[in-house]
């Protein structure tokens, strides 16, 4: 089983951008050696965790081995640092996402979407994993979350450091009307919502039309 320690190509360019903007708020030199950061909360792992880890998994979503077209949907760019609650960076972390692709379907075989005529798409690799640098940053090329019925936009989080147990969480885009309706994300305090909803804004620096956002996670 593969996991990515080395970055896609254009890593360099995420951390000269948005990896250093990622180290600016939850900079160590920052915090008093007595401050605490507030732990990410964790949220359901949900029905769709993937089943298959084989093949292409690295932390390019956009791109699949294999197939011709790159995923449909916005580009994204997702990166962060993970964390201990005293704002120490975790090298060496492994951090899996998975989401649904654009049309709203996970590549998983309980997802039934096919019954409602949505095909999933192939172009998208649905699921990746790496492990933190030195610094404890990620990042990964996917698309912007879309909402399926009964969910609001996410990014389903997993990450399993040596000495801490796995956190399981999802990460929400900023201003979507649907965060106000999702019974999940709504189970959460308010400052525990403010920890995981990310804003995403145009980020042609890293890649012409993509997007990009901060997502830092911190384990207990």
């Amino acid at each position: 089983m593969a996991i990515v320690k080395t970055p896609w190509i254009g890593r360099r360019r995420l951390i000269s951008g948005l990896g250093a903007m990622a180290a600016m708020p939850l900079a160590p030199a920052l915090l008093r050696a007595d401050t605490k950061l507030a732990v990410t909360p964790r949220q359901t792992e949900g029905p769709f965790y993937p089943e298959d880890w084989t093949g292409d998994i690295d932390n390019d979503l956009v791109l699949v081995k294999g197939e011709a077209a790159k995923a449909l949907g916005h580009v994204t760019h997702v990166t962060g640092k993970i964390l201990d609650a005293s704002g120490q960076p975790i090298r060496n972390a492994e951090v899996e996402i998975w989401q649904c692709d654009a049309n709203g379907v996970y590549r998983h075989p309980r997802d039934t979407s096919w019954f409602s005529k949505r095909e999933r798409d192939p172009g998208f690799q649905s699921r990746g994993r790496m492990l933190t640098d030195a610094e404890g940053n990620y990042s990964f090329r996917t698309i912007k979350p879309v909402a399926y019925p009964g969910r609001t936009p996410h990014i389903h989080f997993k990450i399993a450091a040596p000495g801490n147990e796995p956190l399981i969480t999802q990460m929400y885009v900023a201003g979507d009307p649907g965060n106000e309706r999702d019974g999940i994300l709504n189970r959460l305090s308010d400052k525990e919502r403010a920890s995981v909803i990310v804003a995403l804004e145009e980020a042609d620096r890293l890649e012409q039309g993509a997007l990009a956002g901060v997502f830092n996670i911190v384990l207990a």
